[in-house]
């Protein structure tokens, strides 16, 4: 029996836990969820009712990506995603904090800034520029985040630029964030990613 993972095809939680699932080569069912129907399958193994949740084959369930990154990647990295490096590991760990924490919410804001309008939708997105700003800085030196290579950072964090350069791609792709477009642009054109965007049954 093989792992089950729910997922939905554009949430960029969804999305990284596939990323690291597939370059790792593990075979998993993937069982694509209706966020308006929610099986109740997923919801007895995980109350929280959002995606990625990973059943494994012993019973265990992983309900957060990171988690499920983790769990793929230590069976198999052949890309080198974890560092064994402690300093590397802990600031990509930090990196991917910080835009889960910090970008994350304010990415909402701009993302749904019809249903907040307190402001505009201009100032939503200052408002998250200044994580753009250090991720631009990043990958000035060698178009990665750490380490010279993609690792988990890249990986982990790249899904939400794409969510937030498609609210007004106009408007990003004339920023000056021109680093920052180029590696967005080539992780979205890899054939990795191609694939964990296939639409699954389900």
């Amino acid at each position: 029996m093989k792992p089950l993972l729910y997922s939905f095809r554009r949430c960029p939680f969804a999305i990284r836990a596939r990323l690291a699932i597939t370059i790792s080569g593990v075979a998993v069912d993937t069982q694509e969820v209706s966020l308006r129907a929610k099986p109740k399958e997923m919801l007895e193994c995980s109350p929280k009712g959002t995606v990625p949740v990973l059943m494994l084959a012993n019973g265990r369930v992983l309900e957060q990506s990171l988690d499920i990154m983790h769990w793929a990647l230590l069976q198999c990295d052949p890309e080198r995603w974890l560092d064994s490096n402690h300093i590397v590991a802990t600031e990509m760990m930090s990196l991917i904090q910080r835009n889960d924490e910090w970008f994350k919410p304010k990415l909402d804001l701009y993302k749904y800034s019809v249903r907040f309008p307190e402001h505009s939708e201009s100032y939503y997105r200052e408002q998250a520029e200044p994580f753009l700003a250090d991720l631009e800085a990043r990958l000035s030196n060698d178009g990665y985040l750490l380490a010279g290579r993609y690792t988990l950072a890249d990986m982990a964090i790249f899904p939400f630029i794409r969510q937030f350069s498609n609210v007004d791609p106009e408007w990003f792709y004339a920023s000056s964030y021109r680093h920052l477009i180029q590696w967005l642009d080539h992780l979205i054109g890899s054939a990795l990613f191609h694939s964990v965007m296939q639409k699954t049954e389900g």
